[in-house]
């Protein structure tokens, strides 16, 4: 049971990332989104152009999709290497939401760093 749910959250967890990366930008409807993906304050404290933020912060978003689905899959399927694919995944996420860092993302971070805790401490156990 611990197991399916540990790879659903994992599936769920990445899939997330696509449609809240994508759905930043400008306002439509009059209604305005809670960060804008095109714009990094990290990248533009370092003085780079903002001009191709916007493509850098879905590609981010599409690698940690597509490894947190990688090591939900591999958890599902009792593979072996799904830890390592959730640690990379992890680190891609965690990379993209401090590069564009908006207080709207912390429940993200905190996911994040939850699946790095979960794979340092061995839990769940029966994955191992």
């Amino acid at each position: 049971m611990i197991t399916a749910i540990f790879a659903a959250f994992l599936i769920a967890h990445g899939l997330i990332h696509l449609p809240v990366w994508a759905a930043s930008g400008p306002a439509q409807d009059g209604n305005r989104p809670p960060f804008d993906a095109r714009h990094s304050w990290a990248l533009a404290v370092a003085g780079l152009p903002q001009a191709r933020a916007g493509r850098v912060s879905i590609g981010l978003a599409s690698a940690a999709a597509m490894l947190y689905v990688i090591a939900g899959a591999a958890v599902a399927s009792g593979g072996t290497a799904w830890a390592t694919a959730a640690v990379i995944a992890a680190v891609v996420g965690l990379a993209l939401k401090v590069l564009w860092f908006h207080p709207w993302l912390s429940l993200g971070v905190l996911l994040d760093v939850g699946v790095l805790i979960s794979v340092y401490t061995y839990w769940p156990a029966s994955l191992y």
